[in-house]
């Protein structure tokens, strides 16, 4: 615990953070205390000797990870960034990692100062060794198809109602599924099929369930023009199918200008 509260100047900390979600109530804040928010919180209190609110990027589901997640928080420190850098690397919870620490112009916000963002999604034909299970989806011995998921993926890129690749949290129902996606690459790198998706911003669910969607083309459930035609029915339906939440991973933010943060 810090003894007092550090003195000085209240100035804004912007922080990229990994983290393996998968004992996690995602990214914000519960009742419970199980978000990788909480931990971070609980954290920055035994630091600074009182509580320090954090802002994130945006949130990520219980069970998916990030590599690349930012959030600030604003706090005095009398020291060297590298000296509570180093303490927050002894006080993060297991599975939470501080990658990098900066000060930053207080006109900085890790939600409102970003313009966009790329997950990847990992998944293995086989099934997955102890070491990696927690982060990829085994497809146990069956395999996908790639050429007709490409097709398929290309009905994504543009500006679209995602609103058939959403799912409801029950209160955000009056805002617009409307969002800009640019890329949606299907990449074969060492035995695994990733799927990396950029775009604007995502709705909840929204980048598993394009997944899942790809993954039953590459299955044959699936045909590239009936995907096209989800997407322009702007209705959910049973068709579209998330994939699990283990295989998907904040991997970096994009900010709109250079001083705040790339």
């Amino acid at each position: 615990m810090a003894k007092g509260k550090p003195v000085g100047e209240i100035r804004r900390w912007r922080c990229v953070c990994a983290y393996d979600g998968t004992d996690y109530a995602g990214w914000q804040k519960q009742p419970t205390g199980d978000s990788i928010q909480d931990g971070i919180e609980r954290a920055l209190e035994q630091i600074f000797g009182q509580p320090i609110l954090t802002i994130g990027a945006g949130r990520t589901d219980a069970g998916v990870h990030a590599h690349g997640q930012v959030f600030h928080f604003d706090a005095p420190w009398p020291h060297e960034t590298e000296a509570m850098l180093q303490a927050m690397i002894v006080r993060f919870p297991i599975g939470i990692s501080p990658r990098s620490l900066k000060c930053v112009s207080s006109r900085f916000h890790s939600l409102i100062s970003a313009k966009g963002k790329r997950y990847r999604y990992r998944v293995i034909s086989g099934w997955a060794m102890p070491e990696v299970e927690r982060f990829v989806h085994s497809l146990k011995g069956r395999s996908l198809v790639t050429n007709p998921m490409r097709e398929a993926a290309s009905h994504f890129i543009g500006v679209h109602d995602f609103s058939s690749f959403s799912a409801s949290r029950g209160k955000e129902e009056e805002f617009s599924k409307i969002r800009k996606v640019w890329k949606v690459d299907i990449l074969e790198r060492s035995g695994e099929l990733q799927f990396l998706v950029e775009g604007e911003g995502f709705l909840y669910k929204m980048v598993r369930s394009m997944v899942g969607a790809l993954m039953d083309v590459g299955l044959g459930k699936l045909k590239p023009e009936e995907v096209r035609g989800i997407l322009e029915s702007r209705k959910r339906t049973e068709r579209v199918v998330s994939s699990p939440a283990k295989g998907l991973c904040l991997e970096k933010v994009f900010y709109r200008t250079p001083e705040l943060g790339k």
